[in-house]
């Protein structure tokens, strides 16, 4: 989508989640490389009136840059797709399913794509924990089923500590995620159009990749490429386009994964709508594939759909806000 069909971006932050302060400046990043490249650029900051605000603003096509629920879950998907408005990002089933971090598993499951051994609990089987962890075993990893960002997530040593992490991660969402505790490396795989970008390495100096390691400057090291051999990372990023092709994932999106020293490896999460701020991931991995980070935003902005409603995207065209954009990079 060049500058000069004028087209009026709307970049959607903010929202209702808990990671709202992170969408805030993802949105802001994006919005000011948008611009700077020509864009006619809205910062629609979203709250429960957004179809209210959309109708008297009208834009041309939405970048999301919302994270967690209330916009990287499929609700705000589904209302740009009532109101007409091509986006940014997955369709509507995609985005449910990869923040669903149970039905992303089942699928990994019946995909055959490695992920770790796990169970869901709701709030109300508190109780019941034990018996419903039984000999699992320990050291466990514990996690709303449905956020992001590593809020409310957390390692469990002991049944003690498992208590402690669930009751944590309720305040959340009312299920949540127990998963073996694998040691591994943590490793990111950046994907585009289906296509992997490349893949980095994580070394977080706490305990795991948790919210200060992703957002405080300084917390983690970066190693891109990933510091794995050229048959182990072609694998990897196998895995990852596998990851998000199960769950219908289009456009640019993340994968989570962990690499062990036993050769093997399993997938976390696919993050849909994945951060664009200056420690994001995503930007990351595209620089050392050839993008900047202006590119990058034009690369996920011209490939805005109407999502589950089109299955052939088309470019925008001077007359209707309900067309679509696509546009192929090799």
């Amino acid at each position: 989508m060049s500058a000069g069909e004028n087209k009026r971006v709307g970049v959607l932050l903010g929202g209702l989640g808990s990671e709202r302060e992170i969408s805030l400046k993802t949105g802001e990043a994006v919005a000011t490389a948008l611009a700077e490249r020509g864009h006619d650029v809205q910062r629609v900051y979203v709250d429960r009136d957004l179809d209210r605000v959309l109708r008297q603003n009208p834009i041309d096509v939405a970048f999301i840059a919302l994270h967690g629920p209330y916009g990287e879950d499929g609700c705000v998907q589904g209302l740009l797709e009532l109101l007409g408005i091509p986006y940014t990002g997955s369709g509507v089933l995609a985005s449910a399913l990869a923040m669903d971090k149970l039905k992303s598993k089942e699928l990994f499951r019946l995909y055959n794509v490695p992920t770790p051994p796990y169970y869901a609990i709701d709030a109300s089987q508190h109780d019941a924990l034990e018996e419903m962890h039984g000999s699992f075993g320990f050291p466990a990893f514990i996690k709303p089923r449905r956020a992001g960002s590593s809020i409310g997530a957390g390692r469990a040593n002991d049944m003690a500590e498992l208590h402690e992490r669930v009751l944590d991660a309720a305040h959340f969402d009312d299920s949540v995620i127990v998963e073996r505790f694998v040691t591994g490396r943590e490793v990111a795989v950046g994907i585009l159009d289906g296509r992997a970008l490349g893949a980095i390495e994580i070394s977080p100096k706490g305990s795991f990749y948790d919210y200060k390691s992703k957002y405080q400057s300084g917390q983690s090291d970066y190693h891109f490429p990933a510091r794995l051999s050229p048959t182990r990372y072609k694998g990897v990023l196998n895995i990852a386009e596998r990851a998000a092709s199960c769950l219908g994932v289009t456009g640019a999106a993340r994968v989570d994964l962990l690499v062990t020293e036993g050769e093997n490896e399993y997938v976390l999460e696919v993050n849909t709508l994945p951060g664009m701020t200056p420690t994001s991931l995503l930007p990351k991995i595209a620089a050392g594939a050839g993008y900047d980070f202006g590119d990058l935003c034009e690369a996920i902005l011209d490939r805005a759909t109407l999502g589950s409603r089109e299955a052939h995207p088309a470019r925008v065209n001077t007359t209707a806000s309900t067309s679509v954009v696509g546009l192929a990079i090799d």
